[in-house]
């Protein structure tokens, strides 16, 4: 049985005036030649150069489907009796909407004053960096006009939702978090903000996110660092953090992010959310900003599953408008909402499961005798190769964003201190590494295969740490934290490497009150599988309201 590789890191934490000494060093050519070979060796990256691989590279994790589909196609329908949670659904305003008490003008007039009242809170969510009044007000008009008529174009018709400021949206500029992106407004909608307006949702606006995406924290140089609801004192996990925080702070039921290593999952998990990474190809990225071209997804945050797999029902789907959207099956929603896991195979590999905080531990445990008692039934598995798929996925995703960028070098001193830091690490990188890690791909996606034939589903914290407090003088500079990354991404980086959907979903709270998230992953093309999973676990989570929280409904 080969060992079990990953490692905790206890590398030097960089902050403030350090921070900036330490980029100014490593964008030096001379110093950087110095200090470059600790970087790379810290992060294992002679340890992949020197792997034997036969593989051939891959270089996008598409899968194409079995040539008979083995679930039957049924489509999305609400569930009947939902559990009741402290938060509001789309549900929630549809019955508002039916009954005549609200009507969509309504509540857009609430979320904007809800928005403002955030902002001038001490601190600030920070949640939304663009909101257009008056377009937003003119989409709640046309939707209550419909409602009135008994005419909703459909479930999400009239529902608040924001969307992540990486994916194109009418009328705003896409600026991906920086300073001096998206000078002028999209010209078109990207086709999950086009899919979610034909469906009447009203696009409440733009949310914050890391910038250009590169950090899985909530910090931002120019927009303000966005606040988890549940203690502003604590990150709320990123770069979706803006999406994050709208939907935990109660301002829109649904909100949109990107997960290329993380950025959808880590958020849902820190803010209390189910957040989704669909498998590679399901979402259409047209639109979306080219940053890490073979890790990237897009998917919804949500206060609960089945408003997690309405909004994906709308926006998943084949797009001529993105080649890799092409290859795809029909969606199925088969069971999505029945608690009942009998002959679901659950695969635990006990020592990568445990190498998380005690707390997050025991609750994770916890949900799996509760899988269990719906039925489930749980297999042992082992997973090789975890740490050169760290590895891999470090050197694509950097890679891949150094080079999406490089058109923009002459302003790279525009970008916050991390984020220079991290696009140099990128810049160190060679094609034989880039081509490395792609065979480093295939054999992960082997790899996975082989432990998809005994397990239809595989179970892991969703991080190995809970939201942490920001570091001391973080807020004004931002802060590089490799050895925190690494535990907010232990159980994140495969499904981005190897195209696997995943979830990720509230099982409890730490000590301090804040949210704990299990992650499960499944095979290409099988959401339904993990949406069925997520749904079970919101039956027996008793879920809690974040102090922050702004009523709508």
């Amino acid at each position: 049985m080969p060992d079990y590789e990953l490692k905790s890191l206890n590398l030097p934490k960089l902050t403030g005036s350090g921070l900036i000494a330490f980029t100014a060093l490593m964008e030096n050519p001379l110093s950087r030649q110095l200090l470059s070979g600790s970087l790379l060796e810290n992060g294992g990256i002679p340890k992949l150069r020197y792997t034997n691989l036969e593989e051939s590279p891959t270089f996008y994790p598409l899968v194409a489907p079995a040539s008979e589909n083995p679930f039957p196609i049924e489509p999305f329908e609400v569930d009947e009796k939902p559990k009741e949670l402290p938060f509001a659904s789309a549900r929630d305003y549809r019955r508002f909407y039916q009954d005549g008490s609200l009507s969509p003008l309504d509540v857009a007039q609430k979320v904007l004053e809800a928005v403002e009242a955030s902002e001038k809170a001490q601190p600030p969510l920070r949640a939304f960096i663009a909101i257009d009044h008056q377009e937003v007000l003119r989409q709640a008009q046309a939707s209550a006009e419909r409602w009135k008529k008994g005419a909703p174009l459909s479930l999400l018709d009239g529902v608040p939702l924001a969307v992540k400021d990486e994916i194109d949206m009418l009328p705003y500029p896409t600026t991906v978090g920086t300073r001096f992106l998206g000078t002028k407004p999209a010209l078109k909608d990207s086709t999950v903000a086009a899919r979610l307006r034909q469906a009447g949702a009203v696009l409440i606006g733009k949310t914050n996110m890391h910038e250009i995406g590169i950090n899985p924290n909530g910090f931002n140089a120019h927009y303000g660092t966005a606040r988890n609801p549940y203690n502003t004192e604590c990150d709320c996990g990123g770069s979706s953090s803006g999406s994050a925080v709208a939907v935990a702070a109660g301002l829109v039921p649904i909100a949109i992010g990107a997960d290329g290593g993380g950025s959808i999952r880590i958020p849902a998990a820190l803010c209390g959310l189910v957040g989704l990474k669909a498998t590679f190809g399901r979402v259409s990225e047209f639109g979306a900003a080219p940053l890490c071209w073979s890790v990237a997804h897009i998917g919804p945050l949500t206060t609960d599953v089945e408003d997690l797999a309405l909004t994906y029902s709308i926006i998943a789907g084949s797009d001529e408008l993105d080649e890799h959207s092409l290859l795809q099956p029909p969606l199925t929603f088969w069971q999505w909402n029945k608690p009942d896991l009998s002959k679901l195979r659950i695969g635990i590999y006990k020592d990568w499961f445990e190498h998380a905080d005690s707390e997050i531990v025991e609750a994770a445990y916890a949900a799996v005798e509760q899988f269990e008692q719906a039925g489930a039934e749980v297999h042992e598995v082992v997973i090789p190769f975890l740490d050169e798929m760290r590895i891999a996925h470090a050197i694509t995703i950097l890679s891949e964003m150094a080079t999406c960028m490089n058109p923009y070098r002459s302003q790279r001193n525009l970008h916050g201190a991390a984020v220079r830091l991290s696009l140099v690490l990128g810049d160190l990188f060679e094609a034989k590494d880039y081509l490395q890690a792609q065979r480093a791909r295939t054999k992960a996606m082997r790899i996975f295969s082989e432990v998809y034939k005994k397990v239809d589903v595989i179970l892991t914290p969703a991080t190995a740490k809970t939201a942490q407090p920001y570091p001391q003088g973080g807020l004004s500079h931002g802060w590089s934290d490799l050895s925190l990354e690494t535990e907010m991404m232990r159980f994140i980086i495969s499904g981005n490497l190897c195209g696997f959907p995943a979830i990720s979903f509230p099982i409890g709270y730490d000590r301090r009150g804040l949210p704990i998230g299990m992650q499960a992953m499944g095979r290409h093309w099988e959401e339904h599988v993990l949406l069925r999973v997520a749904y079970t676990a919101e039956q027996f989570v008793n879920r809690r309201k974040p102090p922050r929280f702004y009523p709508i409904l």
